[in-house]
């Protein structure tokens, strides 16, 4: 059973959200300020975290600093603020996806099953859900399972979804990984922002190619020996990324 946690401090969106999440099998605890966010978050293991950002005792962004110093769990923020700037905000601080109030619960519900097939969960019963392969992200990404794909100082086990730098764990958030896959696992193509976009966030999401940029600088601060003259994700002024040493 797959397992949110809920932050905000309306308890109504909760218990809404809640019941709903529940009818389909999910798990769900809630948390009403932004300290109990953190103590929840530290103490039991989520599959995904509903964080709003307007919270009593600490804000969305810092209670999203705090976990991302100890976790990747990926974090989808609900804010009532729809300037762009205040999504960047929330994507700089380690969030994987944001969504604006007010939302419609069925499109959260889409947003948490997104995220589920593409983290570990998608390990636990593979011959129940076989992938499609002229669909499935993985197969247009040429992914092997068990493979190890190694570049320099960086290694990529697709079989584990995990990245590391000199034989060290990475801690990237799942939004990062799945680019940093993206890129590691056909060196030397060109990416666009808006293809990175649609194959790992989805044809269906309605963030702008900002929010590519946003993943590409926190994956570089957390790969790169120097992350203003990169060595693994370079940039082709005005047309996207690419991956080589």
């Amino acid at each position: 059973m797959s397992k949110v946690l809920i932050v905000d401090d309306e308890k109504m969106i909760v218990k809404g959200l809640s019941f709903s999440l529940q009818a389909d099998g999910i798990e769900c605890d809630a948390a009403y300020d932004g300290e109990e966010a953190v103590a929840l978050a530290k103490a039991g293991a989520y599959d995904v975290i509903l964080l709003d950002i307007m919270l009593p005792k600490l804000d969305g962004y810092e209670v999203c600093r705090q976990i991302r110093a100890f976790s990747d769990v990926p974090i989808i923020m609900l804010t009532a603020k729809g300037e762009d700037t205040d999504k960047i905000l929330g994507l700089n601080t380690g969030a994987d996806d944001y969504m604006t109030k007010p939302f419609n619960v069925l499109e959260v519900k889409a947003r948490i099953a997104a995220i589920l097939r593409r983290t570990g969960r998608r390990e636990e019963k593979p011959a129940e859900a076989p992938a499609k392969p002229q669909t499935a992200p993985a197969a247009r990404r040429g992914r092997k399972k068990n493979a190890v794909v190694t570049a320099g100082d960086l290694s990529l086990d697709t079989d584990k979804g995990r990245a590391y730098l000199r034989g060290e764990a990475v801690a990237l958030t799942g939004r990062e990984y799945e680019v940093l896959e993206l890129l590691m696992l056909n060196p030397g193509k060109i990416y666009s922002r808006d293809s990175i976009r649609t194959l790992v966030w989805g044809k269906d999401y309605p963030g702008d190619a900002r929010t590519v940029d946003v993943h590409v600088r926190r994956l570089r601060e957390k790969i790169e020996p120097d992350p203003g003259s990169p060595t693994y994700v370079h940039t082709k002024w005005g047309v996207g990324y690419y991956f080589e040493v």
